[in-house]
């Protein structure tokens, strides 16, 4: 006997529905087991997942540069990176070097 292709298309819906139900359940029990071994053993997640979980929540120190360049006017320091502001934007730049 043939099957009808709303017949199989019900089928699979029915089964994907089962394959849902039991990886539900059985992610429930290994859930349940681990959090016994963890409590078991005294595991931390360093444990489980090495490398994983000990990143830092620091933000990593960002060196400053110091500035090379003072606006004698405003006294407005520029490190002689990126791009260079008005005051010493297409200039020479010898009388503002910081000594």
């Amino acid at each position: 006997m043939t099957q009808t292709y709303k017949e199989l298309l019900l089928q699979r819906e029915a089964l994907e529905q089962a394959i849902a139900l039991a990886r539900k359940n059985e992610i429930s029990s290994a859930l349940a087991r681990v959090r016994e071994l963890v409590a078991e053993y005294g595991l931390t997640a360093q444990d489980i997942f090495p490398g994983r979980g000990a990143k830092s929540t620091a933000p990593k120190a960002v060196s400053k540069v110091a500035a090379k360049y003072r606006d004698p006017a405003t006294g407005q320091t520029w490190t002689g990176r990126g791009k260079a502001p008005k005051w010493i934007e297409g200039r020479d730049r010898e009388p503002f070097v910081i000594a």
